[in-house]
């Protein structure tokens, strides 16, 4: 079963552009400047993006000199996939737990 925990990370990951910043975080680690450029969003939009996935705990931030930098916490997604792989496997013998009608 789905927790309140796994439902809100599905939430904050459901938003296209969020998908999309965990997408590059996945493949390195960004300042927002470069999260500007590859998704062509406005600072401030990416900012409040950011911060959304900050306080869900899927991105966290390094500071270097006057910049910030993101990057994925792949120990999250790994919950997240794992959840959904059980999941899977229990829709597998779904078809075998068919539950009489009344």
């Amino acid at each position: 079963m789905m927790t309140s925990v796994d439902t809100e990370l599905i939430r904050v990951l459901g938003d296209p552009l969020r998908f999309q910043i965990v997408t590059l975080l996945a493949r390195e680690t960004l300042c927002a400047s470069h999260l500007v450029e590859e998704t062509g969003a406005r600072q401030t939009n990416l900012s409040n993006h950011l911060k959304v996935l900050r306080e869900a705990g899927v991105v966290e931030t390094e500071p270097c000199g006057r910049f910030t930098y993101y990057k994925l916490r792949p120990d999250v997604i790994a919950q997240l996939a794992d959840r959904f792989a059980d999941l899977a496997e229990s829709a597998r013998t779904a078809a075998e737990n068919k539950r009489a009608c009344p």
